[in-house]
This record gives structure tokens, C-alpha cells and sequence, in this order.
């Protein structure tokens, strides 16, 4: 039988999947269907709520947070996918506000830490740091995107925006180590992935996205 902490944390997964508007997320992305067929190249990790329950019903999972980051991983995907400003983006931004909110409480609520994990990654050392800068010029514009989105949900203060110039800047000593793990395995990936391979055409929502590093 669940533990408690489980049963609430099912109900609130199901409370977002039985929610008319969360119909594009319950279940994979029909990309084959849907003649999307850039959709593989751009999200590497497809996630869904459909699987997100079925997980916590088996108990899958080894910890609360572990099942809260599929459930990031979902509104991520859309938001890397489609365009900034769009229907299902925004669709995905405010799943992910509401989510946030009641999962915070959640914790809370079981005197559960919020960052429980934060203090088993080690800072980032300076060769790191540099490394991490020098793959972010080997991975595509889409690969991009979705590093700062992650970044923006996980740490928003490692990302300046200047309006102005239209630009993005990716302010590497303030990301927590907690995410910069998490960003440099995926443009390790990424590169090795891309390595002798001719960059994708960059796509509409991505256009205007640049990064630097400090």
C-alpha cells in the first residue's frame, strides 16, 4: 500500500491530468500523427502525465522530487518545442506556475525539504565552468533554447535578459550546482551527439535567442 506521501502526491498529479485544458499532456505526443516530424530531433526526453501516474501507481520513483521533475519535464518539452508566446506554450507556463505552487505546499505540508538534493553536487569548478561554456557553441539552436528554458525554471537568476538588443545571457556563476549539473549532462549530450554532424536550421522560436557566458 502507498505511503501517504505518495497518495497526495498522486492526487495532485491528477488533479492537473483531469483538468480539461491538460488534454495535450496526458498522453505522448502524437508527432507522427501530427506530421511533426522535427519533433525527436528537438525534444530528447518525450514525457507525458499518462506516464507521470502510472509510475507513482507502480512506484517507480524514489523520491517526491524525482516525480516532480518528470512533471517539470513535461511543461519543458512544450515550451522547448513550440514558440515563446504561443498558445501551448503559455499553456505549459501556467500548468507549471500552478504546479509549483502546489507542490511547494505539498512539501510543506509534509515537512518534506524543498532542495533536499542541492547540498550532494559539488560547486562547479572553473574548468568546469569553462568547458560548459565552450559546448554551448556545439550544440544546435533548438538544444539551446531548451537550456535556457531549464535554466529559467530551475535557477532564474543564471539568466539576464536585454530587451533591447533582443539577447538572452547565460550567467554561468549563478547557476546552483543542482542545475548546472543537470545542464552540462545534457550538452555533453548534446555535443557528442552533434559532433561531425551539420547544424539544423534554427526555428522560429528560437531566432532571436543568444547566450554568453560570464
Amino acid at each position: 500500500m502507498p505511503s501517504q506521501e505518495w497518495i497526495l502526491m498522486g492526487k495532485l498529479v491528477n488533479q492537473i491530468y483531469t483538468k480539461p485544458d491538460a488534454e495535450p499532456f496526458r498522453e505522448p505526443v502524437d508527432w507522427k500523427g501530427l506530421g511533426l516530424y522535427d519533433y525527436p530531433q528537438i525534444v530528447k526526453k518525450p514525457m507525458d502525465l499518462g506516464q507521470i501516474k502510472r509510475k507513482i501507481e507502480k512506484e517507480q520513483y524514489s523520491s517526491l522530487h524525482e516525480a516532480a521533475e518528470d512533471v517539470r519535464l513535461v511543461w519543458a518539452n512544450c515550451k522547448t518545442y513550440n514558440a515563446d508566446g504561443s498558445d501551448f506554450f503559455l499553456l505549459a507556463e501556467n500548468h507549471s506556475k500552478k504546479f509549483e505552487e502546489k507542490f511547494s505546499k505539498l512539501l510543506k505540508e509534509l515537512n518534506i525539504p524543498e532542495n533536499p538534493e542541492e547540498s550532494t553536487y559539488h560547486e562547479p569548478t572553473l574548468d568546469e565552468k569553462k568547458l560548459f561554456a565552450k559546448r554551448l557553441y556545439k550544440i544546435t539552436k533548438e538544444e539551446l533554447g531548451k537550456v535556457i528554458i531549464d535554466l529559467d525554471d530551475m535557477c532564474p537568476s543564471a539568466i539576464t535578459k536585454n530587451s533591447a538588443e533582443d539577447q538572452l545571457e547565460i550567467n554561468v556563476d549563478n547557476i546552483s550546482p543542482a542545475a548546472f549539473k543537470k545542464v552540462m549532462e545534457f550538452v555533453t549530450e548534446c555535443a557528442a551527439d552533434s559532433s561531425g554532424k551539420k547544424k539544423k536550421s534554427v526555428p522560429p522560436n528560437n531566432k532571436n535567442k543568444k547566450a554568453k557566458t560570464s
